[in-house]
């Protein structure tokens, strides 16, 4: 998936690129309205814009306009520190198609852009589904052969961040990034208690959490009748 990363921010430009391609999105980046809209115009195909309203040469929501008047209909994430109501409701009524405020949690805003690139494909309801268990990106809620699983916030960004790339390895450090975005004193062994705990709450169905010694974890359905141990 590509996405178009309009960013001024070159702390957060360098970070969300890096995170957003371990979980499968490639990012071109633009500092600027001038270079967001010379690579609109290039050509390539993107699946989804993320846009800061603050750029330095313009604001953002002209960039959003000017897509908008040429028939461009791309969807269009808003993720800015301008996070107030007539902000969101100006941008949503300029043609965007969602709106984040900074600071975000890195896998909400993964789903949302699988949520709206999936809607902007034909998917109203988007939902990612692995087996009997099942992710709506629009509640950001996870069921198990349609019941609810009941998760810590620990355990449900660990398990977002795997049912993202199922049947990918997620490196240890990425994962453990996610789950623990703002804490630089984790334990090295943080990240698998928080699995252990999650694999409990998979124990008995078709999905289950494998480990990949020396690089990290895998999400899969479980092949045949086995099941997963806790």
């Amino acid at each position: 998936m590509r996405l178009l990363l309009v960013e001024d921010d070159l702390d957060m430009v360098s970070w969300l690129s890096r995170a957003l391609k371990q979980s499968g999105f490639v990012a071109d980046r633009a500092g600027d309205a001038a270079g967001a809209e010379r690579l609109l115009a290039g050509g390539t195909r993107y699946d989804t814009v993320v846009l800061d309203l603050g750029l330095p040469d313009r604001d953002g929501l002209q960039v959003l306009q000017r897509m908008r008047a040429r028939g461009d209909r791309t969807p269009v994430l808003i993720l800015t520190a301008r996070a107030t109501l007539p902000d969101r409701v100006h941008g949503l009524n300029e043609g965007a198609d969602d709106f984040l405020a900074k600071p975000f949690a890195l896998q909400e805003l993964e789903a949302r852009l699988t949520a709206l690139i999936r809607r902007s494909t034909g998917n109203a309801h988007a939902r990612l589904q692995l087996g009997t268990l099942s992710y709506d990106c629009e509640s950001h809620g996870f069921t198990l052969a349609d019941h609810v699983i009941s998760l810590t916030p620990r355990e449900h960004a660990a398990l977002t961040a795997l049912m993202l790339r199922a049947d990918t390895v997620v490196h240890k450090s990425a994962l453990s990034d996610k789950v623990f975005p703002h804490d630089c004193n984790v334990a090295p062994d943080a990240i698998e208690l928080v699995l252990h705990r999650v694999r409990r709450k998979l124990a008995g169905s078709d999905v289950r959490i494998v480990t990949v010694r020396g690089l990290g974890y895998l999400l899969e359905k479980a092949s045949g009748g086995e099941t997963v141990s806790a």
